[in-house]
């Protein structure tokens, strides 16, 4: 395999923002509560990932205020503390938008089926301007931190007026308890109008897109992305190599591929098994990873680094050796026939990702 140890952490600017980041993002989903998703590590195991990412040169952390419920925000501001970590040197994006239950940890309210107001949670979702104020003041206080790096919106609220939320947003970065924003799966003309209303009433504008995107699921390509790169804002995608798909062979499978609501994308609806066309492709990346020596996660994360207009994809991991693995994708190289080769066999899927 490729020797991580050889290989720096790569850092750059998001969009034409100031800010940089790290070229990996650490994806903080994963970290929480077992009880709230049975793949999500709990504080004990988290806490040294966290630290272990960071000695790595891995300072960008993506996390949301709904992900355990709190409890991935609490983990994140615990490493900070436990491990005596310079907030300068960090870079903290968290999310708003999905509510969070304060009473049961295993409520997975993000999922859907299950109305938030039932739950005593009216005003406590959605981007109104109540709302956002309330989940950057509780998401700052489970952090433990003055400010958030960037803030993102989870996803469009079609309840609220865009100037409303607009203009909240412009709010906090103005307050300094938000220093940028940006947003994360919607469609592009959604994205856009956003963009359109700030710049508009002269309001902060979004400095990032935080989209769906990998080898398996390509439809970025067709607006967002070109939209994105022609207006300087940066791409983070989630999910680089497809909830695991892309890091092992077609027939492998874990408990996240068979239970994350968002690999029903990705999965025929009959067989439950990935389509022939992007089996395929996984057996490609495998192959690829075979002839150069690295894991198949490398292959699939550096194809992802190797897209005009992807800024740094969010990795999620379980173990330390995971981080290695990311970090080594920095040094694989894939030519324009690798490539090609890669992206062969897709097939065009509904636009997903917004909901």
């Amino acid at each position: 395999m490729a020797n991580s140890d050889e290989q720096k952490m790569e850092y750059t600017y998001l969009g034409k923002s100031g800010l940089k980041v790290s070229k990996i993002i650490l994806g903080c989903m994963g970290f929480g509560s077992s009880k709230w998703q049975d793949w999500v590590l709990d504080e004990k195991e988290a806490l040294p990932l966290l630290k272990y990412a960071y000695d790595k040169g891995i300072t960008t952390w993506d996390t949301a205020n709904t992900y355990s419920n709190g409890e991935s925000e609490r983990i994140i501001g615990k490493a900070i503390k436990q491990y005596n970590l310079p907030r300068d040197s960090l870079v903290i994006m968290t999310k708003c938008f999905f509510p969070v239950s304060k009473e049961d940890v295993s409520q997975n309210v993000m999922s859907g089926g299950v109305d938030p107001d039932q739950l005593g949670l009216i005003n406590q979702y959605g981007l109104s301007r109540k709302a956002i104020f309330a989940a950057v003041d509780a998401s700052l206080k489970r952090m433990g931190t003055d400010y958030i790096d960037l803030l993102q919106i989870h996803r469009r609220d079609p309840n609220t007026p865009i100037e409303e939320t607009m203009e909240a947003l412009h709010d906090l970065v103005k307050s300094g308890k938000v220093h940028y924003i940006g947003a994360s799966s919607m469609y592009a003309w959604e994205f856009l109008q956003m963009q359109q209303v700030a710049e508009k009433n002269g309001w902060t504008r979004f400095v990032s897109m935080q989209n769906f995107y990998n080898l398996l699921y390509r439809e970025e390509e067709r607006e967002m992305i070109p939209m994105c790169k022609a207006t300087g804002v940066g791409v983070v995608n989630w999910s680089p190599i497809a909830r695991g798909f892309l890091a092992r062979p077609p027939s492998a499978t874990t408990t996240r591929t068979e239970t994350d609501p968002t690999m029903q994308i990705l999965v025929d609806p009959e067989t439950k098994k990935l389509r022939n066309s992007d089996a395929e492709t996984v057996r490609r990346v495998q192959e690829l990873a075979e002839k150069k020596d690295v894991s198949m996660a490398q292959i699939a994360t550096a194809w992802n680094l190797s897209k005009q207009g992807v800024t740094a994809p969010i990795v999620g991991v379980k173990k330390e050796s995971q981080i290695d693995d990311a970090l080594g994708a920095l040094s694989v190289k894939l030519s324009e026939e690798d490539k090609a080769y890669l992206e062969e066999c897709y097939q065009p899927k509904n636009v997903v990702g917004h909901k």
